[in-house]
């Protein structure tokens, strides 16, 4: 088995989080993170610092799965929840790539009582429920009730959330988790659908809450129930199928898109080493 190129995965792991920054999904707090694919016991995450701010190799640190240790012990200050990525990772064998986010238009679906629903095609990914992790079901009496998941315990419950069942399993039931008063977290094959999957849910609820808002406005107290139509299970099931194999129409637009932002530097991507320059037409 040829070795995968770890240069060109760590420039990807780098765009991404741009990506994630530019549109919302991450801002100073929120991670992504990456299975090695050599080594399938570790796996990649960004030191301790603002997602956009990511841009060297030296920003890297590499984990063990098996407890979110540092392979290096020397390594850069981590992050306090990596464990959501470890035990993600531990679970579910053929899950590559996690997003945490903290999404305003996300965390309301996580305190409302409202639940979550595919409004759009292009997120299938949803499914027919999306559950809810509340980490106070989870604290024992040692544990500071922070909501931050930074114990493998608490990781472990997380990860729980994605599966219907108690045992280990290649694939999760479902993509995405709520978490209560904290935020969302998706899981995917690879980096760019993680990507695509996170975009896409938070484009989602904006859609599900102006279109639960306009609703009630329009009838008042005439409004009984829900009333919004959402996708089927077999309309989630099948418009994901096809969305998630145009994957890269999406990724070359966002791509571009931080390439061209003078915020971004990513030294592994011979197109952004340098911040873009103005483009002023005289």
């Amino acid at each position: 088995m040829v070795a995968a190129n770890l240069t060109q995965l760590f420039g990807t792991l780098i765009t991404a989080s741009h990506i994630l920054h530019f549109h919302g999904v991450l801002d100073a707090y929120g991670h992504l993170s990456v299975r090695n694919p050599n080594n399938a016991s570790t796996f990649f995450m960004s030191r301790n610092e603002a997602p956009a701010l990511m841009a060297s190799a030296s920003d890297i640190v590499e984990y063990y799965i098996s407890d979110a240790s540092p392979v290096e012990p020397n390594a850069p200050r981590g992050f306090i929840e990596r464990y959501i990525h470890s035990e993600i990772f531990k679970r579910f064998s053929a899950i590559n790539s996690v997003v945490h986010s903290h999404s305003p238009p996300v965390i309301p679906f996580s305190i409302s009582g409202v639940p979550m629903k595919p409004s759009i095609h292009l997120a299938g990914f949803l499914g027919e429920e999306v559950p809810v992790f509340n980490i106070a079901d989870h604290y024992n009496a040692t544990d500071s009730q922070d909501l931050l998941v930074r114990t493998i315990p608490l990781g472990a419950a997380l990860a729980a959330e994605f599966s219907n069942t108690n045992s280990l399993q290649a694939e999760p039931d479902h993509l995405v988790v709520l978490m209560r008063s904290h935020g969302f977290t998706t899981c995917a094959d690879n980096i760019k659908l993680a990507v695509m999957q996170a975009i896409y849910t938070q484009t989602d609820d904006t859609v599900q809450s102006t279109a639960l808002t306009i609703r009630n406005a329009y009838l008042g107290s005439k409004n009984k129930g829900d009333g919004v139509v959402y996708l089927t299970a077999q309309q989630a099931r099948d418009s994901w199928a096809i969305d998630a194999g145009t994957v890269e129409r999406p990724w070359d637009l966002w791509v571009h898109e931080v390439e061209s932002s003078d915020l971004y530097i990513n030294m592994l991507d011979p197109n952004q080493t340098t911040p873009a320059a103005p483009n002023f037409v005289s």
